[in-house]
């Protein structure tokens, strides 16, 4: 057990000859690591091992939601990712969807795709962000979380709230469009495409952030494969995997898009596979806006249930009040899994019900789980100055990984 004042201080490991091997605590340090730190070795400058200590903040999600009724896990469970907290919760309601035997008109489908892509390039914005103050290019981050707000307000517009949406439910989503909101969406894919321009001559093509990224932090296709990582950390070292094709969830089937995929996995591809993921979803968002048909957006099932003078509200104003009986409902006896693409990666739920209004089991596998065993293996033989840019590069997320 180490003491207080071995914690806040590095020390002396080992002497052999003239080399020294020293042992440094990083963090837990806001904003960046939140209430994680690392134990990090050096040789020198040069990195020996990494040890990520992911801490305690939420202490388990998994089995606060156990003790709740099965939609109020709902608001809980977004918590995890706030910055991304729709995809985070898209497949806790298709899992709970699959015990309910329920489906939501193809509306709310093309309505849960938009709001998901609205928070993916919102999650990617606010990655590119950290990953530029780690590199002490304020510039970047200023930029990319000042354009996040583009997308914060799109969210609220659709959603009624900034960051905690709960916007999907078993068997549909809360509200409808908003009126004008269709103008709105494009004029923020139209600014944001220009920006993506601005971002290359600034960050991207700039020598000094160059070579600080290329060459480095290195993830090859088979080590990316073996070690289970995930979303754009995976696809950036060539791996064409991607939830939204492999789970038939939303609206994806009936929209095209490409899935990036690049093959040198170093730090610079994944933050370069991130902006080629943001185009990708602005195309996602154009296509929901022109195709999304005219529709119910919660399940007749449901509404039925409602008293006639709620039941007309919700037709006559698009949006969802929910009944008491709706909150307390129980989900059938039973097991389901379901999985779902957020900015970090796949997220799997394993939901399991004894029939109660409350899950019996609910397990939660989120991307910043799989993708924190990266600290381990990229970092060892670089120097310390690469640390936070390989840690940038990961667009890792501390609560998310406690969860």
């Amino acid at each position: 057990m180490l003491s207080t004042s071995e914690v806040v201080r590095s020390r002396l490991l080992a002497r052999e000859g003239g080399e020294e091997v020293y042992e440094l605590f990083i963090g837990p340090q806001h904003p960046s690591s939140g209430h994680m730190r690392f134990i990090v070795r050096l040789d020198g400058d040069v990195i020996v091992s990494v040890d990520p200590d992911i801490g305690y903040v939420h202490r388990t999600m998994e089995k606060l939601a156990e003790g709740r009724e099965a939609v109020k896990a709902i608001p809980l469970l977004e918590r995890m990712t706030i910055i991304d907290s729709h995809n985070v919760t898209i497949g806790l309601v298709r899992a709970m969807e699959k015990l309910l035997d329920v489906e939501p008109p193809p509306r709310a489908r093309y309505l849960r795709t938009l709001l998901s892509e609205i928070n993916r390039i919102a999650s990617h914005l606010y990655g590119i962000g950290i990953a530029g103050i780690m590199l002490n290019h304020s510039t970047m981050f200023m930029w990319a979380f000042g354009d996040r707000e583009v997308w914060l307000q799109l969210a609220e517009e659709l959603s009624g709230a900034r960051l905690t949406h709960t916007y999907s439910i078993p068997g549909g989503v809360r509200r409808d469009l908003p009126q004008g909101f269709a103008d709105r969406a494009e004029k923020a894919v139209r600014y944001m495409t220009r920006r993506l321009e601005e971002y290359a001559k600034i960050f991207l093509e700039n020598p000094q952030v160059r070579s600080r990224y290329e060459g480095v932090g290195v993830l090859k296709k088979g080590e990316a494969s073996r070690l289970g990582i995930v979303g754009p950390n995976l696809r950036a070292s060539g791996v064409k995997y991607d939830a939204r094709l492999a789970e038939d969830y939303a609206a994806y089937s009936e929209v095209s898009f490409e899935v990036p995929t690049l093959e040198e996995g170093d730090a610079y591809a994944r933050m370069r596979l991130r902006i080629e993921e943001i185009k990708q979803s602005m195309s996602i968002i154009l296509q929901v806006l022109r195709k999304v048909p005219e529709g119910p957006i919660f399940a007749e099932k449901y509404l039925k249930l409602l008293p006639p003078k709620l039941r007309e509200q919700v037709l006559s104003t698009g949006r969802v009040k929910l009944p008491a009986l709706f909150a307390s409902m129980k989900l059938p006896a039973g097991e389901a899994v379901a999985r779902a693409e957020m900015g970090h990666g796949e997220i799997f739920y394993h939901l399991i019900s004894d029939g109660s209004a409350k899950p019996y089991r609910l397990r939660v596998v989120t991307p910043s789980f799989r993708n924190v065993i990266l600290f381990r293996y990229l970092m060892p033989g670089h120097r310390f100055m690469d640390f936070p840019a390989i840690y940038g590069s990961l667009d890792y997320f501390p609560p998310e990984a406690d969860r």
